[in-house]
């Protein structure tokens, strides 16, 4: 079972054709990308049937500990999104019934996000299932082949241009990856 997208394989074809050494690295990025598009596609699949993206699963447990909430603005900088995405992601879990934004008592101006039961139970439920998929992903690996996966996997974010960018800072004094 061949699992490059047809894509890749005419690009891999086309390498070979004109005589590029390193088809096998061409290759195994290839693979890579095909499996972290396996690994989001079943995500997506998963999350979809309680009605979830990943950006509002991780909203969901990001409150799911704090019973007094979080401002949209703190969500929006712990879950790395724009304030835009998280007025969208807010109005869908809040249409949903999986949380509710509630006015602070001291500051009127100032808008707090609690989940609701129905939120709690599904940042609950949901973690503990999610991470147990997320583990299965790797089952059967020993801790030496995790080990060597994670190591190999840091090699080759080096040679991206933002992991280059990252060393760089890092070597400079600046805030390492």
């Amino acid at each position: 079972m061949e699992m490059l997208e047809r894509k890749h394989l005419a690009l891999l074809d086309e390498a070979q054709r004109r005589g590029k050494l390193e088809t096998a690295n061409i290759r195994l990025c290839f693979e890579l990308l095909a499996l972290a598009s396996a690994i989001n596609r079943d995500c997506a699949a998963r999350l979809a049937r309680h009605q979830l993206s990943e950006g509002k699963f991780v909203l969901l447990f990001l409150l799911h500990d704090l019973p007094e909430g979080l401002s949209p603005y703190e969500l929006a900088e712990r879950a790395g999104v724009t304030r835009a995405t998280i007025t969208g992601l807010l109005d869908g879990l809040a249409r949903d019934g999986f949380l509710a934004r509630h006015g602070d008592m001291e500051d009127r101006r100032k808008v707090i996000v609690r989940l609701t039961a129905k939120g709690q139970k599904a940042a609950r439920d949901l973690f503990n299932d999610h991470t147990q998929w997320i583990n299965s992903l790797f089952s059967g690996f020993s801790a030496h082949e995790r080990q060597v996966l994670d190591r190999l996997l840091r090699h080759a974010w080096r040679n991206t241009d933002l992991g280059a960018k990252e060393g760089m800072a890092s070597e400079a004094g600046g805030v390492p990856a």
